[in-house]
């Protein structure tokens, strides 16, 4: 029988369905394991659905003398030493398309409470200080007719565009290739160099993955770039962004505000941050709505079974090793 650890309870009871197959063992701990823990657990396992938390680095992947597959409860997948599990003969998969929308939808939902300050509301109504309604009360920036930037205009960054239209946006997209004309076309959006889309941006958005390159990519420069009134929006990855810089430029009003799902050393945040009014933080939910975590469920699953049945899975990160069976 088959052996499948997993390192973080996950909602609904699709495991259930291999557990007549397979001998399932679940992390009992509320909390992210850690890599010695990890390491042990791995020790006799075939497979293991991973967090994006989880370090999955050579030394635990070499841990791990039976396993056959690493499948990534995430679209990302940079918590893995990809060329190491290559190496190992570990079929790598993760959980794409599915979370698309429903990270829109949280991108978009920064972006209003932002805007229209709707924490700092939540927060004084909520103390008892609204004392009735008042001409320069929590003043915002407008959404409507204004100019969106999008960084990274891969599936995620698309389905936000597609948002833009009911707000009548002027969209800007940045993105390593330039989109097919016909989907600039269908989602109103035009391609801008870097430092033109945030200097003309009123919303700048980013989508793109974390790579060497886009480490740091906003940092102060381009923060200086920015107008006074736009708000940024990060539901990528949380090194994209210098955070110290985004303190500093959020403290001294740079810009307007910022709305962030991911952090630069997550969990962790940069000291300051938290005590700033003009910045929203969401502890990394852009996948969490219901139909979304448990069609993650059912794909991991299913590519596990793939694997385990000799059979190539459908999310396939790294289709060399692939060659090798």
């Amino acid at each position: 029988m088959y052996r499948i650890f997993v390192t973080r309870s996950l909602p609904g009871n699709a495991l259930d369905k291999i557990k007549d197959r397979c001998n399932v063992t679940v992390y009992p701990l509320d909390r992210t394991i850690t890599k010695d823990e990890l390491m042990t657990y791995l020790k006799e396992a075939d497979a293991v659905i991973s967090m994006l938390s989880d370090p999955i680095d050579k030394e635990v992947i070499e841990a791990g003398k039976n396993l056959k597959v690493i499948a990534n409860y995430a679209v990302g997948y940079n918590n893995i030493d990809i060329e190491a599990a290559t190496k190992s003969g570990i079929a790598v998969v993760n959980t794409p398309d599915v979370l698309t929308e429903a990270s829109a939808d949280l991108a978009w939902a920064l972006l209003l409470a932002v805007s229209r300050r709707v924490v700092e509301g939540d927060t004084m109504t909520r103390a008892g200080k609204f004392r009735g309604w008042a001409p320069e009360l929590l003043l915002g920036v407008p959404v409507y007719g204004q100019t969106l930037g999008i960084i990274g205009a891969g599936r995620i960054g698309q389905a936000v565009a597609r948002r833009a239209k009911g707000f009548g946006m002027r969209v800007l997209y940045h993105n390593r290739k330039r989109l097919p004309e016909a989907i600039e076309n269908d989602l109103g959006m035009s391609y801008a160099a870097l430092d033109d889309l945030l200097a003309e941006s009123d919303f700048v958005s980013l989508h793109c993955p974390l790579t060497p390159e886009t480490k740091h990519l906003i940092g102060p420069r381009e923060l200086g770039l920015m107008k006074q009134t736009a708000v940024l929006i990060n539901t990528a990855r949380g090194p994209v962004v210098d955070e110290e810089a985004l303190l500093q430029a959020l403290r001294k009003k740079t810009i307007f505000g910022a709305g962030l799902d991911v952090y630069e050393k997550e969990p962790l945040l940069t000291p300051g941050l938290a005590d700033l009014p003009n910045v929203v933080l969401t502890p990394h939910i852009g996948s969490a709505d219901t139909r979304t975590r448990l069609a993650m469920v059912d794909m991991v699953l299913n590519d596990i079974i793939a694997v385990l049945n000799n059979e190539r899975p459908q999310n396939l990160v790294n289709p060399e090793v692939w060659g090798r069976r």
